[in-house]
């Protein structure tokens, strides 16, 4: 099947981690020019960026002026911008402790939480936006996560963020689609297997494939399959919704 993504343009943000990275390929297999974003790690996505051929640029979700540079990089590249993947996350100042209580953490902690990961998201779709309008197509994909509908302690104000996400993407896909072919969904996965969680996988993964119909983790290139396919041409009616990529857990 022809996705329509040759010499589209596309934002995968949060590149470097186990999903991201998949997605950053995913795109570039099907002959799209890839801008992928790293907050820490310039020489991960500068390697990733040389083997995809695209282009890698800093990004800071909580900083307005770091997305302000993101999409005027993509811009002054390609000139265009067809698929925004906010893939990007932020726990916080510390990883969740399942053996914590939520209202135990400090102010400043669970609010960096909330706002970085759905203010960061908003931002940069904000900002996308009026370039999609403009030429009437674009894609917005949000990566979500599965703890929004299966919680999980410690993830209270993560699971927070990422369900603002989700309505952000259900209404955002009524304004969007009055001006053309421009679509807005959610890829919510659950927990899979990465290049960077193998240690993890192995301690707790069985507690969900036993859970998953086809009794197994997904891996991460599974995962950006459904977020290619949701941000490219082929998908020409699939807006407003949110997938869930489980394995069916």
């Amino acid at each position: 099947m022809d996705l329509g993504l040759k010499g589209r343009t596309v934002i995968v943000t949060g590149a470097t981690g186990g999903i991201g990275r998949e997605i950053a390929r995913g795109y570039a297999a099907e002959g799209a020019d890839v801008v992928l974003t790293h907050r820490d790690t310039p020489g991960e996505a500068g390697k990733l960026a040389e083997e995809v051929g695209g282009l890698a640029l800093p990004y800071e979700m909580g900083d307005p002026a770091s997305a302000a540079a993101l999409v005027t990089g993509a811009l002054e590249r390609t000139g265009r911008i067809d698929v925004l993947v906010n893939n990007a996350v932020r726990w916080g100042g510390r990883a969740p402790r399942p053996d914590a209580s939520f209202e135990d953490v400090a102010d400043d902690e669970w609010l960096e939480t909330i706002r970085h990961n759905i203010e960061g998201a908003l931002r940069l779709s904000r900002l996308a936006a009026p370039v999609m309008r403009e030429r009437g197509f674009g894609r917005l994909v949000h990566v979500s996560s599965g703890i929004v509908t299966e919680g999980m302690a410690g993830g209270e104000y993560y699971g927070a963020a990422k369900g603002a996400l989700h309505g952000f993407s259900r209404s955002a896909a009524f304004s969007l689609g009055r001006d053309g072919d421009i679509l807005s969904n959610v890829v919510m996965p659950g927990f899979t297997r990465t290049a960077r969680n193998g240690e993890m996988a192995a301690a707790v993964g069985h507690r969900y494939s036993a859970r998953a119909p086809i009794g197994r983790l997904l891996d991460a290139a599974e995962v950006a399959n459904a977020v290619v396919y949701l941000g490219s041409a082929a998908n020409t009616g699939i807006t407003g919704q949110v997938i869930a990529v489980t394995g069916g857990v």
